[in-house]
Order: structure tokens, then sequence, then C-alpha cells
């Protein structure tokens, strides 16, 4: 039998769930379907969001032969065996090949396609769940036109839900039910996955209960069947990054319950290492020496949940995000040395002081050269010299923080400064 997802796989434009900014009335992907049109395609986006579906419907349309292949397991020899179906009676409109996790194929393997593509032989439809711009190759993109495929709402999810159920209500052998709510549950659980959703359909459907002579299902069978089934989650791809870059941009931003909240999504996935690497990196970027101390506290917080592992890692870290949210903030010391090796990327070396030197200017026998003046032994323990090298003038990288414990600083320095003019 097939599986339920591929039995109910929408075989028209109106049956997909989702995509209007892609497939409602007057949008470009949409017209390009509708005209027949042969246009090298790149669909990006997560699992089950329809873009399998969308090539069966693009390959009908067209009457080209669909050939599919999973760049995983697939190899150029078998892109050659397809290519020799062209003008024979198995392919005699073309071809069009749909080519999956496109990102798995070498620079080699996807350079080798552009032939095929350009004289015709192929329509290649790619799909990847990365960033296409980072995972494909320039001259296969330029050639191509790329679609974002997005996680569709529950709401959006939940006809197909409701489809798959009555499906399974129509060819029981006994009577199938289930409770009002095990269709929204299913539809807010796949985490915008129709296919995981369709799954879960199927599963509930064969784990049902027998009850007073039918099969029943509740909302706690729907929530054990699909819980975690919402977190899209690769320590490689586009979802571990999003979640690193929310967690740091809700720190920045100061907002404690983002934090926690995207803290908790990648401690549910089971990451624990990546979060304790980034809010230490968080406490020198962003907090810095507005709380000089918060990267002491998160680094002990950090120590504390690597010690223990999860589950209990959460509560340090925990600690460690809120601190970090609600402390003060600046990002100086990180301004001030991306600046400095601006500079010295661009061939601002200079040359060392020599009074800075490890060889100092007493000890060469140049009476003319400025002897270094060891701050310790003037007042306040500061003397001025000069410590960056001529070539770079009076270039300045720190700027101090508009906040309390910096200006401190400024305040301070301004006037041992001053008295030392």
């Amino acid at each position: 039998m097939k599986p339920l997802a591929d039995e109910i796989r929408p075989q028209t434009l109106s049956e997909v769930a989702g995509q209007k900014h892609l497939l409602g009335e007057g949008a470009m992907l949409r017209r390009l379907i509708e005209s027949g049109a042969s246009a090298n395609l790149i669909f990006y986006g997560p699992s089950g969001t329809g873009k399998t579906t969308i090539a069966n419907i693009i390959a009908k349309r067209t009457e080209k032969t669909l050939y599919h292949l999973n760049a995983t397991t697939a190899s150029l020899q078998d892109v050659k065996s397809i290519i020799s179906d062209v003008d024979t009676m198995l392919a005699p409109n073309g071809v069009l090949l749909y080519l999956d996790e496109i990102q798995y194929f070498n620079k080699k393997q996807q350079q080798s396609l552009l032939e095929f593509m350009e004289n015709g032989k192929i329509t290649l439809i790619a799909s990847t769940t990365e960033n296409p711009y980072f995972y494909i190759y320039n001259a296969l993109l330029s050639r191509s036109t790329v679609f974002e495929f997005k996680p569709l709402t529950p709401e959006e999810t939940l006809p197909a839900v409701l489809r798959a159920l009555r499906i399974e209500q129509q060819r029981s052998s006994l009577p199938f039910t289930w409770e009002d709510d095990v269709p929204t549950t299913v539809a807010s659980a796949c985490g915008g996955d129709v296919r995981k959703a369709i799954n879960a359909v199927e599963l509930l459907y064969q784990s049902a209960r027998p009850r007073d002579g039918q099969l029943y299902v509740t909302r706690e069978d729907a929530l054990q069947l699909s819980q975690r089934s919402a977190m899209r989650y690769d320590r490689e791809g586009d979802d571990h990054y999003d979640l690193l870059s929310a967690l740091q941009k809700s720190i920045r931003g100061s907002d404690p319950d983002a934090a926690v909240y995207y803290l908790g999504r990648l401690l549910v996935a089971g990451d624990l290492l990546s979060p304790c690497r980034r809010l230490l990196v968080i406490a020198a970027e962003d907090v810095g020496l507005a709380y000089p101390q918060a990267i002491v506290i998160t680094k002990a917080c950090v120590d504390a949940a690597l010690q223990v592992g999860l589950p209990e890692a959460r509560l340090p870290l925990a600690e460690a995000a809120i601190l970090l949210a609600t402390a003060p903030k600046s990002n100086a010391s990180h301004n001030a040395i991306i600046a400095a090796m601006e500079d010295i990327q661009r061939g601002a070396m200079g040359e060392i002081p020599r009074h800075l030197k490890n060889v100092h200017a007493d000890s060469a026998g140049s009476d003319a050269a400025p002897r270094y003046k060891y701050p310790h032994n003037y007042p306040h323990h500061y003397v001025a010299q000069r410590y960056l090298p001529e070539e770079l003038g009076d270039k300045g990288y720190y700027e101090y923080g508009d906040n309390k414990t910096e200006q401190a600083a400024k305040r301070y320095w301004d006037t041992i400064r001053g008295e030392g003019s």
C-alpha cells in the first residue's frame, strides 16, 4: 500500500497547501507553470512544504518525463543514464530532472549538469533545504531561478490533516473517530511540514485504541506521537545558525523572555555545546565593558552546564542568558578590535617604536632614540609616550561606551592624562 502522504499528494496547483506567495493568483511561479514554460528552477525551503509536489505538477503541465534523483546517493552516471532516454520513446517530449538535496553534489558534479542544461537535453528542478547562495555554485545559480518555500502555518496544514483523517476513516474496517482537538494538535505539532503531519495521521490510525467497537484517538495520543516533531533542527544546517542568531539578537536587544525561548529550543534539540559557546561570545561582544564581570559569570555558568550535562545544564545556562539580556550593553571593545584588524589587513602595519621593542634604545647604543618610560615610576602609574607606530599617527580605535562603567573609566583617564600633559 502506498504511504498516505503519496496517496493524497495534490495533483493541481489549487490543491497545494500554503505557498501563496509562489502559487497565489498572479504569483510568478504560478504564471510560469500555467504558461508551460520550461525553466531551470531551484526550490529552497524546509522538508514537507511542497517542493516535490510542484515538480510533479510542472512535469505533467509540460508533458515531460519526470526523473527523480537524490543527490545524497546519486552520481553523474545516474544523470547520464537519464540523458540517454532523451529523444526516445521513454521521453518523447524531453526530460525534467528533479534533483533533491542538490547541496550534496560537489562543485564538479554541479558544473557537469551545466552541459546538459545548456544543450536543452534536460530541464532541471533542484531542491535544497540549505541556502542555495551558500551551497550551489554561481554558474548553476545564474542559469536558474530560485524560489523559496516557507513552512506552513497550522491553519494552512489543517485541511490536509482533515483530508488524511477522512481517508483513513473511509477505508477503516471499524468506525474511526477522534477527539475534536486532534486535527489542530497534529497541524500545530508538525512544524510546518505537511508530509510529517500526514504521516502522523497514518500512525495515529494504526495505533488507535479499540473502544466500544470503534477505533478512537485522543489529543494526548496526538501529542505523544508528534512530540518534538515541530523541532526543525540540523546542527550543520540553516536552522542551527538561525536559532543561535536569534538567541544572540534577543540578548543584544535585552529581551530575557526571547533569550530563554531560543535557548530552550537549542537545548530541547539536545544541543549543549553551541549555546555555551555563543553565550561566551555574547558576554564579550554585546555586554563587554559595560559589565566586565558578565563574562566571568557566564564562564562559570558554562562550566557548570558542561559539568552537569543535560537536562540540569538548562539551569546555569538560563541564568547566564537572563543575566546577559538584562545587563547594560557595550560593543566598544568589539568595535575597537574589528577596526584595528581592518587597518592591519589593509596594510597599516608600521614599525614598532624602538622604545617598545624587546631590545631597548639604551642597549642599542643610540642616545638619540627615545628611551622607554616605565609607567609605574610615575604618578598614578601613567606617563605619556608613544605606543602606536609613527605611521598610524594619532589613530584611535576604542571609543568609550555610554554606560556607567566605561564613562567612569573615561572620567578617570581624562583627569589623569590632563594632569600628566
